[in-house]
């Protein structure tokens, strides 16, 4: 249902960049769709990969965009967190896979999702020090589709990945979000929202209009269905019902007091490690 909004002549045009993958497009479909009043802003929509996404903010590309919380602790001179559209919970930390040709970290090519994303500096901080055969840093979606080919012995997995990984003849070597939740007793910060430092002004506006969007896609999720699979790498029905279930959760409406505390102890780690 398209709604009409309000009739400003100098709307305040931002760019908003966000991933494919259904969580973002869940919540920021109403927002860049034409589904709820915007007030004075007009959002212009950047679908990418997440690392991708990393990569523009290094530049300072975009004035909001979604970022790994690896690239935000490493550009928070640059941007500021935003308090709506994180992904950060329980049970939905990444997954490291051991494909067929697998035998031991230490002899394994390891695809990881980019240098840049959270899932990155939890397998550094879960290894403590420890190194394994080589690194290949490629696209999310190429990994299981790679360790299945024989190209990976291992594999770091975001996103759909968990939801489909067993049909690609893995076994899960460890759950890092389990592992940080043991080792911090709190949530795992995955990615966040973040507006550019001399968006400054408009911070607060657009947290509001982005929790606003999350909320109006709850309250009328068939809105969005089409949007969402449009841009999904995982058609199936069930997987998009599933992922959305597990990123969009509390957190994703307001960070709250555990999540700051969750950021904060990511932050802490990764600067013990000299990860920052």
């Amino acid at each position: 249902m398209k709604m009409e909004r309000s009739d400003h002549k100098d709307a305040t045009e931002i760019g908003i960049g966000f991933s494919s993958c259904p969580n973002d497009t869940f919540i920021f479909d109403a927002l860049v769709n034409g589904r709820m009043d915007t007030g004075p802003y007009r959002f212009s929509p950047f679908i990418a990969d997440v690392e991708e996404l990393n990569d523009r903010a290094l530049s300072g590309t975009l004035p909001v965009t979604k970022l790994s919380f690896y690239a935000f602790l490493q550009l928070k001179e640059r941007y500021l967190l935003l308090d709506s559209g994180a992904a950060l919970g329980y049970g939905c930390g990444p997954l490291l896979l051991a494909g067929p040709s697998f035998t031991s970290l230490e002899r394994a090519r390891v695809a990881v999702p980019g240098r840049y994303t959270t899932a990155w500096l939890l397998l550094q901080l879960w290894m403590g020090g420890r190194s394994v055969g080589a690194v290949e840093f490629v696209r999310f979606d190429e990994i299981l589709p790679g360790i299945a080919a024989g190209l990976f012995d291992a594999g770091l997995i975001i996103h759909e990945g968990r939801f489909v990984y067993q049909s690609y003849n893995c076994s899960s070597l460890v759950d890092l979000g389990e592992w940080w939740e043991k080792e911090a007793g709190l949530p795992i910060p995955l990615g966040c929202i973040a507006i550019r430092s001399d968006m400054a002004s408009h911070r607060e506006a657009v947290e509001n209009l982005i929790r606003a969007s999350l909320l109006h896609a709850r309250r009328f999720p068939e809105e969005g269905r089409a949007f969402i699979k449009k841009h999904a790498q995982e058609m199936d029905d069930r997987v998009i019902e599933e992922h959305i279930a597990l990123y969009v959760n509390d957190f994703s409406v307001s960070l709250g007091a555990a999540g700051r505390e969750a950021v904060a102890a990511l932050k802490e780690r990764a600067e013990l490690w000299k990860l920052l």
